[in-house]
């Protein structure tokens, strides 16, 4: 990440390690993910996806000017900072060519967003592989939902590898053109992003952003504040009451229900993206755990619970892999409990909708806060 820096790629600042740890200083980014964009507004008017679109390509375009493919772009991979501009995040499955190989041969990425010739394991350049993954994000904003999105991994493959899809009867014809370019399952044929950035589509308003060499930034003091951070964390929980949920203090409460964004506390004109993926509850942390296991267990999901942090396990929708979710209790005040709801495996929109369900099961236990209550109303369901 640090030979890729774009106004459209997340900034990596700086890595640091110590014994047990590895750090990652990202660039902080404000507005959230494009993926819960979508979750909470459906399809994308056209020319926000051709904003969105155009920063996309122009980031990829400009990894791959470097020899860096992403190999998993996807809209959860895709964050927004306070102006709603996009930036790509996420490369963890990135790959450098090594000398003389010109094919990736690594299968990897989410199957609904991944290349035909990615999953053949016969070689695939990782150019045209990041541009097929592009075609399904544009796909994906403008029609709400995916354009290969079997649950069933066979027919799925099949789909993928015949390019059997139908672009829906609200997509312009400059749109449905690029899309079906994009989404060739020939990668010998498929449009390259210099075509791409020459389609009439995508040229209107097209403004491309200037790359603008800046110095390095030295973090070496950044060091200091990561030294014996083990025995802080470790010091800092001895403190909380023993057998108890944790005891959140203002600032853990106020960053949690602003999705880690302070800044939205004092600039309310800024349009920002919450993932509310949490719930607010009057009743006794024993309640909440018992409800929970007994909703889980409903939905014949398997329950470990510890330490007032529960993790439910399944199988997923398609059948194919395993579906975690991971809950845990917070004492916000006294007999007020936040919990938390995060996603440990899985695909992102399956657990969209599993929380969607799971808390209409515990309509019962779920506090719903008053008008005056604006900053618990941000974590409420």
């Amino acid at each position: 990440m640090k030979i890729v820096r774009h106004p459209n790629i997340v900034r990596l600042h700086e890595v640091l390690a110590s014994r047990t740890k590895v750090y990652i200083i990202l660039e902080f980014v404000t507005g959230g993910e494009l993926f819960d964009k979508i979750v909470h507004q459906g399809r994308l008017l056209e020319n926000d996806c051709r904003r969105y679109f155009q920063q996309l390509i122009d980031a990829v375009a400009h990894c791959h000017s470097k020899g860096v493919y992403h190999r998993d772009l996807k809209p959860e991979n895709l964050l927004l900072d306070s102006y709603g501009n996009l930036k790509v995040s996420d490369f963890g499955l990135s790959a450098l060519p090594q000398q003389g190989v010109e094919l990736l041969h690594t299968t990897c990425g989410t199957p609904n967003y991944v290349a035909p010739e990615v999953l053949s394991n016969r070689g695939y350049d990782g150019s045209a592989a990041d541009v097929w993954s592009c075609g399904v994000i544009l796909f994906v904003l403008m029609a709400g939902y995916l354009p290969f999105g079997e649950t069933d991994l066979p027919t799925l493959y099949k789909k993928i590898n015949a390019a059997e899809f139908s672009c829906p009867f609200w997509f312009s014809t400059g749109a449905t053109s690029l899309i079906h370019k994009i989404l060739d399952p020939n990668p010998k044929t498929r449009i390259r992003i210099e075509g791409i950035r020459k389609h009439p589509w995508f040229r209107k308003n097209y403004n491309p952003v200037k790359c603008s060499e800046e110095e390095e930034v030295n973090l070496d003091d950044v060091h200091a504040v990561f030294d014996d951070i083990e025995d802080q964390y470790v010091a800092e929980q001895s403190e909380n009451k023993v057998g108890g949920p944790l005891l959140m203090n203002a600032f853990e409460m106020i960053t949690l229900s602003q999705g880690l964004n302070l800044a939205a506390l004092f600039d309310r004109r800024q349009d920002y993206v919450k993932r509310q993926t949490r719930f607010v509850s009057r009743q006794p942390a024993q309640v909440i755990l018992s409800n929970i296991e007994a909703v889980a267990e409903s939905l014949s999901l398997k329950v470990h619970t510890r330490n007032y942090k529960t993790r439910l396990e399944g199988v997923s929708a398609n059948k194919t892999g395993q579906f975690a979710v991971v809950l845990e209790v917070f004492e916000v005040a006294p007999s007020l409990f936040m919990v938390d709801v995060r996603k440990a495996a899985g695909d992102t929109l399956e657990y969209h909708k599993f929380y969607k369900n799971f808390c209409a099961k515990l309509e019962n236990i779920i506090w719903k806060p008053t008008e005056g209550s604006s900053l618990l109303r941000t974590m409420s369901c």
